[in-house]
């Protein structure tokens, strides 16, 4: 991939896109051979047919390309279904779905699916939406300023330098900040030395900054069974340790992959009006006797990984099941960007799902997703929630399902803990761990929370090679640091013009 930054252009005004790119993978699916049956290809086919639509610059497109929500339809994915092989009886082979899209997706080219004014071809090439009448391509020019003085057809260095003091500082430059920046002979490099001490700022790194806060969807705060500091009436885990671990992984030059792969602590306290965060590595019983037991960790360094084995993820998510797919799920999403039930990353298994819980998992309704998840939740079965079978809550047992016998069925017990995550087996939790952290869908889901933070929205179809780009760096020179990737952030034309 190109190293040299995308030409700067107009850009639309910020609505909703039909093409919601930050999540896509091989197994997004684009359903229209008949409702509820999957079709694999049709998002790698689309970008066959469209290798230059911006939508494809991350390699594949979203299921909402055609779907408003798996199984219904939006007005592109109307059109498209009808176009496809009309007259043949369904379900079509995957062979024969795979054969005739491209001559179905060029049947509608020609089509207004939307009813917008613009076709669906216009609107592939352009990066707006062939199913949204409210997306249309951005206009063929721009005015230079508008009433404050912002350049508006590309970058403009002032804009950013007050928008990086406003995300990262959390206030606006004063006065003679501006006028000084304005002077500067290399404001390029100012506005990056803005950054860094941004990057040290309470407003960022803090306890209840902004990175602080990024954690919320991934940790689920809930006050009223919250121990240690402001317990709540029925304190069952601490989620501060959980927020002073993300903070620690996302700041300065560590490698973020520790949220999932990490095997130590960390907690966070006020010096002198400063967070300082503090990495620790007691053994369960260590912890016990240190914080008693509202508050330990309980899960031996050996079976650490990161986040997900946390006292309140496994309080909070697994909590008295047997098999624990809302965990999975919870970490599929949160850490993956893949949410399981708008069918993403849906990577079937042969053989799947077998239902040792006696949940009906197998039925049509539910197998479809379900051979995805239960593997994805096997790893997750040996580690205790709420009322461990052990005698000790949240923490690791190998015999763990014994105890679920008299309420699940005996056939419980014989749930693997090895399990399958895109498409690659796994032992166990820290192998499941290791294979998501070095994931492509890590890293997108990693760049995606901090472009949503600083932008307000996913990833326009037009901004897409962009995005793709910082995603590719995340992982390649910047080995993985968020520091490094937020200075190439603020430099892309999404982050820059106004």
């Amino acid at each position: 991939m190109s190293r040299s930054p995308p030409p700067l252009t107009p850009r639309p005004h910020r609505s909703l896109l039909g093409f919601v790119g930050a999540g896509g993978v091989a197994s997004l699916l684009l359903l229209v051979a008949r409702p509820g049956v999957a079709q694999p290809p049709g998002p790698a086919t689309f970008c066959e047919a469209y290798p230059d639509a911006p939508a494809c610059a991350a390699g594949e497109v979203s299921c909402t390309t055609c779907h408003v929500s798996a199984p219904s339809l939006n007005p592109y994915g109307t059109d498209l279904q009808a176009a496809l092989l009309p007259g043949a009886a369904r379900p079509l082979a995957e062979a024969d779905f795979t054969a005739a899209l491209p001559d179905a997706l060029a049947a509608v080219e020609e089509l207004d699916s939307d009813g917008d004014g613009v076709d669906n071809l216009t609107e592939i090439l352009a990066g707006s939406s062939p199913s949204d009448g409210g997306s249309v391509p951005a206009p063929p020019d721009c005015t230079d300023e508008d009433e404050d003085g912002w350049e508006l057809c590309g970058y403009d260095l002032d804009y950013a330098y007050k928008k990086v003091m406003l995300d990262f500082c959390g206030r606006s430059p004063v006065f003679a900040e501006r006028e000084a920046f304005q002077a500067a002979k290399d404001r390029e490099a100012l506005l990056h030395e803005t950054l860094d001490q941004c990057l040290d700022s309470e407003f960022w790194r803090g306890m209840y900054g902004r990175v602080w806060n990024l954690a919320n969807s991934k940790i689920g705060p809930l006050q009223a069974v919250k121990s240690g500091k402001d317990v709540g009436p029925i304190p069952l885990a601490d989620y501060d340790d959980d927020y002073a671990y993300f903070v620690w992984t996302q700041t300065e030059d560590r490698d973020v992959r520790l949220v999932l792969t990490g095997d130590t602590f960390v907690s966070a306290s006020h010096v002198d009006g400063v967070t300082v965060y503090e990495e620790w590595n007691r053994t369960p019983n260590q912890d016990y006797e240190l914080r008693g037991y509202d508050r330990y960790q309980a899960v031996q360094r050996s079976r650490r990984a990161g986040l997900l084995t946390h006292r309140w993820f496994l309080m909070v998510n697994t909590m008295f099941t047997a098999i624990p797919r809302t965990t999975a799920a919870q970490a599929y999403r949160a850490f993956l960007g893949l949410e399981i039930s708008k069918l993403e990353g849906l990577y079937p298994v042969e053989g799947e799902p077998v239902d040792y819980d006696s949940r009906g998992v197998q039925t049509d309704a539910c197998a479809q997703c379900h051979s995805t998840l239960d593997p994805l939740a096997y790893p997750f079965s040996r580690y205790e929630g709420i009322g461990g079978g052990n005698g000790e809550s949240y923490s690791y047992n190998s015999r763990r399902l014994d105890s679920f016998t008299d309420t699940d069925g005996a056939f419980v017990a014989e749930t693997p803990e090895a399990g399958v995550l895109f498409g690659q087996p796994v032992a166990d939790l820290i192998e499941w761990a290791e294979v998501a952290a070095n994931s492509d869908a890590f890293l997108r889901a990693t760049v995606s929370d901090y472009w949503e933070m600083l932008l307000g929205e996913p990833p326009r179809a037009t901004e897409q090679a962009e995005f793709a780009e910082l995603v590719d760096r995340l992982g390649g020179e910047h080995a993985y640091r968020v520091e490094p990737m937020l200075h190439d952030l603020i430099d892309t034309e999404a982050y820059g013009a106004p």
